[in-house]
């Protein structure tokens, strides 16, 4: 399958919001369990876990390009973030359709990160789909579960990575599902 080629959205509020959601559908696919808290005044944009085991999550993104990689900023309204602002940041590299899971802890005083670099040195590739780390800091467990119960696969179990390969997905679940193919999901 031919790769899309991404158009990127241009105002950075409504790139944001759309980043967000596709956090929360790809955190799903891996498993996890995210809320969003109300409203936008809070230094963290969803929590991911469990009750008693919440972790909060910034998101942020990019689509700077930056030699062999792309910079992300980690600032909010030109401010740095304060310690215990948030656990991790999530930065999604838009451009190559990449997350990087990276726990606050590594980020203390960076102003920006450097994601998807070419470089020998590049620093932050151990935490590229680093979708492990929110389980494990959520004691979530393992693995995303891939049955439900009833044999069907669990939401989002072994699902592409793409976003084109998510929707197909996604849209042949619904086949199944109201074709009557996995008992008990659809009530009449």
């Amino acid at each position: 399958m031919k790769k899309r080629k991404a158009k990127f959205i241009k105002d950075p509020k409504v790139r944001g919001e759309w980043v967000e959601s596709v956090f929360m559908a790809r955190a799903g696919e891996q498993g996890l369990a995210v809320s969003k808290p109300w409203g936008d005044s809070r230094s963290y944009d969803f929590v991911v876990g469990r009750p008693g085991r919440f972790v909060g999550v910034q998101v942020k993104s990019t689509t700077v390009a930056n030699g062999g990689g792309y910079v992300c900023m980690l600032k909010r309204q030109g401010k740095a973030y304060g310690r215990g602002a948030f656990d991790f940041i999530a930065a999604y590299v838009v451009p190559e359709d990449v997350w990087y899971i990276i726990p606050a802890g590594k980020l203390r005083g960076r102003e920006y990160l450097n994601l998807c670099s070419k470089s020998k040195q590049a620093k932050n590739e151990e935490y590229r789909e680093a979708w492990q780390l929110l389980r494990e800091a959520a004691e979530v467990g393992g693995e995303a579960e891939t049955e439900s119960g009833d044999g069907a696969p669990a939401a989002g179990a072994g699902l592409p990575m793409g976003v084109l390969g998510r929707m197909e997905a996604v849209e042949d679940y619904c086949r199944r599902v109201f074709e009557g193919r996995y008992p008990g999901r659809v009530k009449e």
